[in-house]
C-alpha cells in the first residue's frame, strides 16, 4: 500500500503517471488525518482468483467516502450512507466487488474522502468471508443495542417508578451511547433522516458522542457522591463538561478535524478522573465506588485503546470494534446492579432508621408512637372484620421509690426485666410496648375480654413470682393491670381512657392486682 500527498485528477493517476509520487504506507491500513481527498494505491502480492468472487473490504469506515478505480471497470463509490451506500452489505465496512479477480502487481486505485482521524483496516476477501463476517456483525452489534435499549428502559422505569433521579441520569447516558454507537456504526443507515440526510454529516455522530461523555459524566458524578467524597475530581469533570459543550457548539458550525481530537482528549482526561474516584472510593470501601470500578475499569481501558486508535497512535484488533460498544452494555448492567445495591442500602438504612423509632431504646419493645399506631390499626381491623380486641395497661407498683431508694440505672434495669418477662407471657401476633414512663401497654387482637383477664393474671404472676435481682440487690416488684375490650363502634381513645381507668381502680384499690373494665360497653367482666 502507498499514499500520495496531495490530491490529482484521477486521469494522472489511474494511468499511473504519478505512481513514482506514491510513498508507501503501512500494508492493510488507510489512515487519514486531513478531510482533503487522497489517492492510495494498493497492490496484491498473489493472484486472487476471480472464482472466489473477492471483494475489496474497508472496514470501520463511519462517514468515509471511498471510490474505487478496479482496473479497466469504471470507478465504484461507496459509503455507509446516502445514494452511494450499499446495503447488501453490514455497516462494518464498505464492500467493492472485483468480478476480474486481481493479478499479483496490478494496482488498485482508491481515493477517499476522510472525515479525519478514522484508520480503515483494508483487505481483499472472498464474498462467502464477507457474508460471514457481516453476520457475526450484525449479531454483536443487535445485540448489544438491544441489551443496551433494555437496559435504558429499565433504569427509566427505575426512574419513574421509584423516583430516583440516579436511575433518570442512567437512563440518559445509556441512550446517548447507544445513539452515538448506532450514528457512528451506521445501524440507523436505513432510516431516511439519518441515511440520506444526517448520517453522512460527521457533526452528528460528534455532537452524540459528546453528549453521551457529558450524560456519562454527570452520572458518575451523582453515582459516587463526589460532591462530598471527591469535590477536586468533581470539579475537574465538571470542567470537561465545561469544554465538551462548548465543542457540541463547535461542530455544529464547522467539521473541522481538530474537534473530535480535542473531544478525546477531554475523554482521556475524564476517563482518567473517575478511575482515579473509582480507586479511591474502593479503598474506602465504598460500595458504588466499587461497583463502578468493576464495570467502568473494562470500559476505562476499551476507551482509552480505541481513542487511541482514532488518534493514529496504534491499530486495535479485529475484536475491538465489537468489544467497545461490547462494554458499554457490560458497563450500564452492572452499574444498574450497583444502583439497585445502592437502593436496598438506603432501604436497610431507612427500615433500621424506622426500627429504631418504632423501638424503646430502653426496654427494647415498641415505642409511644408505635404502640398507640398499632393499636389504631388493630382497632380498624377489629371493626372490620367483627373480631373481638383487648388491651391490658399496667405499670410497676412503687416504681419511684425503686428509683429513689436504688437509683435511677437500677430502676431502668427492673423497667427492662419486667418488659423481658412480661414479654415472655404474649404470643407472637400480640404487642407490647412503653406508653410512658413505667406504664406498658399490651394489645391482644382476637381476644375476648374473659382471655385477657387471664392474660393480665400471667403478666402479673411472671413479675411478682420471684424478686428482681440487679446488681446484687433483691427486689420485691409487683404489677398494677387494668383490662378492656374494644366495644362495637369504639375509637381507640375511648379504648385507652377505659383501659386507663381499669389500671387506675386496681392501684386505688391496693395494687399488684388485675381489674377489668366493668362499663356496660366492655363485654362480660
Amino acid at each position: 500500500m502507498s499514499r500520495l500527498a496531495d490530491d490529482a485528477p484521477a486521469r494522472e493517476v489511474v494511468s499511473g503517471a504519478l505512481d513514482g509520487r506514491f510513498v508507501p504506507a503501512r500494508d492493510g491500513l488507510i489512515f487519514e488525518s486531513v478531510t482533503e481527498p487522497r489517492w492510495w494505491r494498493v497492490v496484491s502480492p498473489v493472484d486472487v482468483d476471480a472464482g472466489l468472487q473477492p471483494h475489496l473490504v474497508v472496514r470501520a469506515p463511519y462517514q468515509n467516502r471511498i471510490t474505487l478505480w478496479p482496473g479497466d471497470r469504471p470507478p465504484l463509490t461507496r459509503s455507509l450512507f446516502g445514494d452511494d451506500a450499499d446495503l447488501a452489505f453490514s455497516a462494518r465496512a464498505l464492500a467493492f466487488p472485483l468480478p476480474d479477480g486481481v493479478r499479483a502487481g496490478q494496482p488498485l486505485y482508491l481515493r477517499v474522502q476522510s472525515v479525519g482521524g478514522t484508520p480503515m483496516p483494508l483487505s481483499i476477501e472472498p464474498l462467502r468471508s464477507v457474508h460471514r463476517q457481516d453476520l457475526e456483525h450484525v449479531t454483536w452489534r443487535a445485540m448489544v443495542l438491544g441489551a443496551m435499549g433494555v437496559l435504558t428502559v429499565l433504569a427509566l422505569g427505575f426512574c419513574i417508578g421509584l423516583g430516583e433521579r440516579s436511575y433518570g441520569f442512567l437512563a440518559l447516558t445509556l441512550l446517548s451511547q447507544a445513539l452515538f454507537l448506532a450514528l457512528a456504526g451506521g445501524e440507523l443507515r436505513s432510516v431516511d433522516v439519518f441515511g440520506h440526510v444526517l448520517g453522512s454529516d460527521p457533526r452528528m455522530a460528534r455532537v452524540a458522542g459528546m453528549l453521551s461523555v457529558i450524560a456519562s459524566n454527570t452520572f458518575l458524578a451523582f453515582y459516587l457522591e463526589l460532591a462530598r467524597n471527591g469535590p477536586r475530581i468533581l470539579w475537574l469533570m465538571r470542567a470537561c463538561n465545561l469544554v465538551l459543550g462548548g465543542l457540541i457548539l463547535a461542530s455544529l458550525a464547522t467539521t473541522h478535524t481538530w474537534v473530535p481530537r480535542l473531544g478525546n482528549g477531554v475523554l482521556l482526561v475524564a476517563t482518567a478522573a473517575v478511575l482515579l474516584a473509582a480507586i479511591n472510593g474502593t479503598l474506602r470501601r465504598q460500595r458504588p465506588a466499587f461497583f463502578l470500578l468493576l464495570s467502568w475499569l473494562p470500559m476505562m481501558l476499551l476507551t482509552a485503546a480505541r481513542v487511541g486508535e482514532l488518534l493514529g497512535w496504534w491499530v486495535g484488533p479485529v475484536w475491538l470494534i465489537h468489544a467497545f460498544p461490547m462494554g458499554f452494555a457490560l458497563a450500564g448492567l452492572v452499574l444498574t446492579v450497583g444502583l439497585a445495591d445502592r437502593m436496598q442500602q438506603l432501604r436497610r438504612d431507612r427500615d433500621h432508621a424506622s426500627q429504631l423509632a418504632a423501638q424503646d431504646t430502653l426496654t427494647g419493645v415498641l415505642s409511644r408512637t408505635a404502640i398507640i399506631e398499632q393499636l389504631q390499626r388493630e382497632v380498624e381491623v377489629a371493626h372490620a372484620q367483627g373480631t373481638p380486641l383487648s388491651v391490658v395497661f399496667f405499670d410497676i407498683d412503687h416504681f419511684k421509690r425503686i428509683n429513689d431508694e436504688h437509683g435511677h440505672p437500677v430502676g431502668d434495669q427492673s423497667l427492662r426485666l419486667v418488659a423481658t418477662r412480661t414479654r415472655g407471657k404474649l404470643r407472637k401476633h400480640d404487642f407490647l410496648g412503653r406508653y410512658g414512663g413505667d406504664e406498658m401497654l399490651v394489645i391482644l387482637p382476637d381476644t375476648s375480654f374473659d382471655n385477657a383477664l387471664v392474660v393480665a393474671e400471667h403478666l402479673r404472676a411472671a413479675v411478682n413470682n420471684r424478686p428482681l435481682t440487679i446488681d446484687g440487690r433483691v427486689i420485691d416488684t409487683s404489677l398494677s393491670l387494668g383490662v378492656a375490650q374494644l366495644a362495637a363502634g369504639e375509637s381507640f381513645e375511648r379504648l385507652l381512657e377505659r383501659v386507663d381507668v381499669a389500671l387506675y381502680s386496681s392501684k386505688s384499690a391496693g395494687r399488684d392486682r388485675v381489674t377489668g373494665d366493668l362499663s356496660p360497653t366492655s363485654g362480660d367482666a
